[in-house]
């Protein structure tokens, strides 16, 4: 088979680990006889330094004649530290959701047993973690208008607003998920407040009458982050609107003992978008030190879920896995014998060769 990946590494270190996931694929091809062809383009600062356009029509164009995307990360200090900036690395992000209709991110949460006790929280805790957040991402208080300031500067306003249709197919999504799963599914809200939690709640409800087989429970979004530190075992698929989505996935980022080890993937209407869930980490850019495995496996959810080329995805995971147990990682997870982004990359794809066929 041929598929086509458009390459956005983005800012930071997103070239570095872009560059890994590439090398990655590329032998999974050599492996498994496929053929991936592959384009590069801007977005975030690296593509406002070229165009001015974080998100310019260039990369739009690119996208939407792909088969997939692999995202790298996005964001500069120099815009972090300017809160007048009227064009943004992170709009680039906004736009390429908007314009590629991509409405839910999903981010599985599994923890691996060589990092146990890495994770803050406590053994019995973490053990056998296995949640997958279902996040809303084109509505809610991130999209939603009117928005701005008063005249004076002293007043800023934000709106939140959500439509039946865009919570019905996000709530749809993670029941078809939790049908592959333990088939539970947990809508996080704040629906004693929210007028909009109240209709994702009323939505929520109807729309799992169409899958008797899944059950469904609620929960505020306040106490779903105080129960994702306490006891992160009872939840299996966990869907929610755009900005506790964002916190929470976070959040649940810490029970795996690294950010640098979760995947994501953005899918909708259009090409799907993989990503590792972390920032572009800008005081490592260049020093060939970042953690490649978020950005790893979220090729290896390419592979599953974009291309549904399950074997070779469950090759390229095997094979993180593998680095793990045998301590091939970088210094955020071994400090005291840390391997180099590239070593780490290269070690895999050797592991991906050896292997034998699954």
């Amino acid at each position: 088979m041929n598929y086509k990946i458009a390459l956005l590494p983005g800012d930071g270190i997103g070239p570095e680990i872009i560059a890994q996931a590439r090398n990655v694929v590329e032998t999974v091809g050599e492996r498994f006889g496929h053929s991936f062809q592959f384009a590069e383009a801007l977005i975030g600062a690296s593509a406002i330094d070229s165009t001015g356009n974080p998100f310019p029509g260039e990369t739009l164009e690119l996208c939407r004649n792909s088969d997939a995307v692999l995202f790298g990360a996005i964001g500069d200090p120099r815009y972090d530290n300017d809160p007048s900036a009227q064009v943004r690395p992170e709009q680039g992000l906004l736009a390429m959701r908007r314009e590629l209709g991509l409405f839910a991110n999903v981010r599985p949460v599994t923890t691996f047993s060589a990092f146990y006790d890495r994770s803050p929280l406590k053994r019995n805790i973490v053990e056998g973690v296995d949640i997958l957040f279902v996040r809303e991402l084109t509505g809610g208080i991130y999209f939603g208008k009117p928005r701005g300031r008063s005249e004076d500067g002293n007043t800023a306003y934000d709106t939140c607003v959500y439509s039946r249709h865009e919570i019905e197919r996000v709530v749809r999504l993670a029941c078809e998920y939790a049908t592959e799963r333990r088939k539970k599914v947990t809508v996080v809200d704040k629906a004693n407040v929210l007028a909009t939690s109240r209709l994702w709640r009323e939505t929520a409800m109807e729309t799992v009458k169409s899958f008797p087989q899944v059950e469904m429970d609620f929960m505020f979004v306040d106490n779903a982050a105080m129960q994702l530190i306490q006891n992160p075992g009872r939840f299996d698929v966990i869907v929610t609107e755009n900005m506790f989505g964002d916190i929470l996935s976070d959040e649940a980022s810490v029970i795996t003992g690294s950010l640098g080890m979760m995947p994501s993937a953005s899918v909708g209407s259009s090409t799907p978008v993989f990503e590792p869930i972390h920032g572009s980490y800008p005081q490592a850019a260049g020093k060939n030190i970042a953690n490649p495995l978020g950005m790893i496996l979220s090729a290896a959810m390419m592979l599953e879920t974009g291309f549904k080329l399950r074997k070779e995805a469950e090759a390229v995971t095997a094979a993180v896995k593998a680095s793990i147990s045998e301590g091939v990682v970088t210094e955020d997870l071994d400090n005291r014998d840390p391997k180099t982004t590239t070593q780490a990359g290269d070690w895999i794809c050797n592991r991906l060769r050896s292997q034998k066929r699954l």
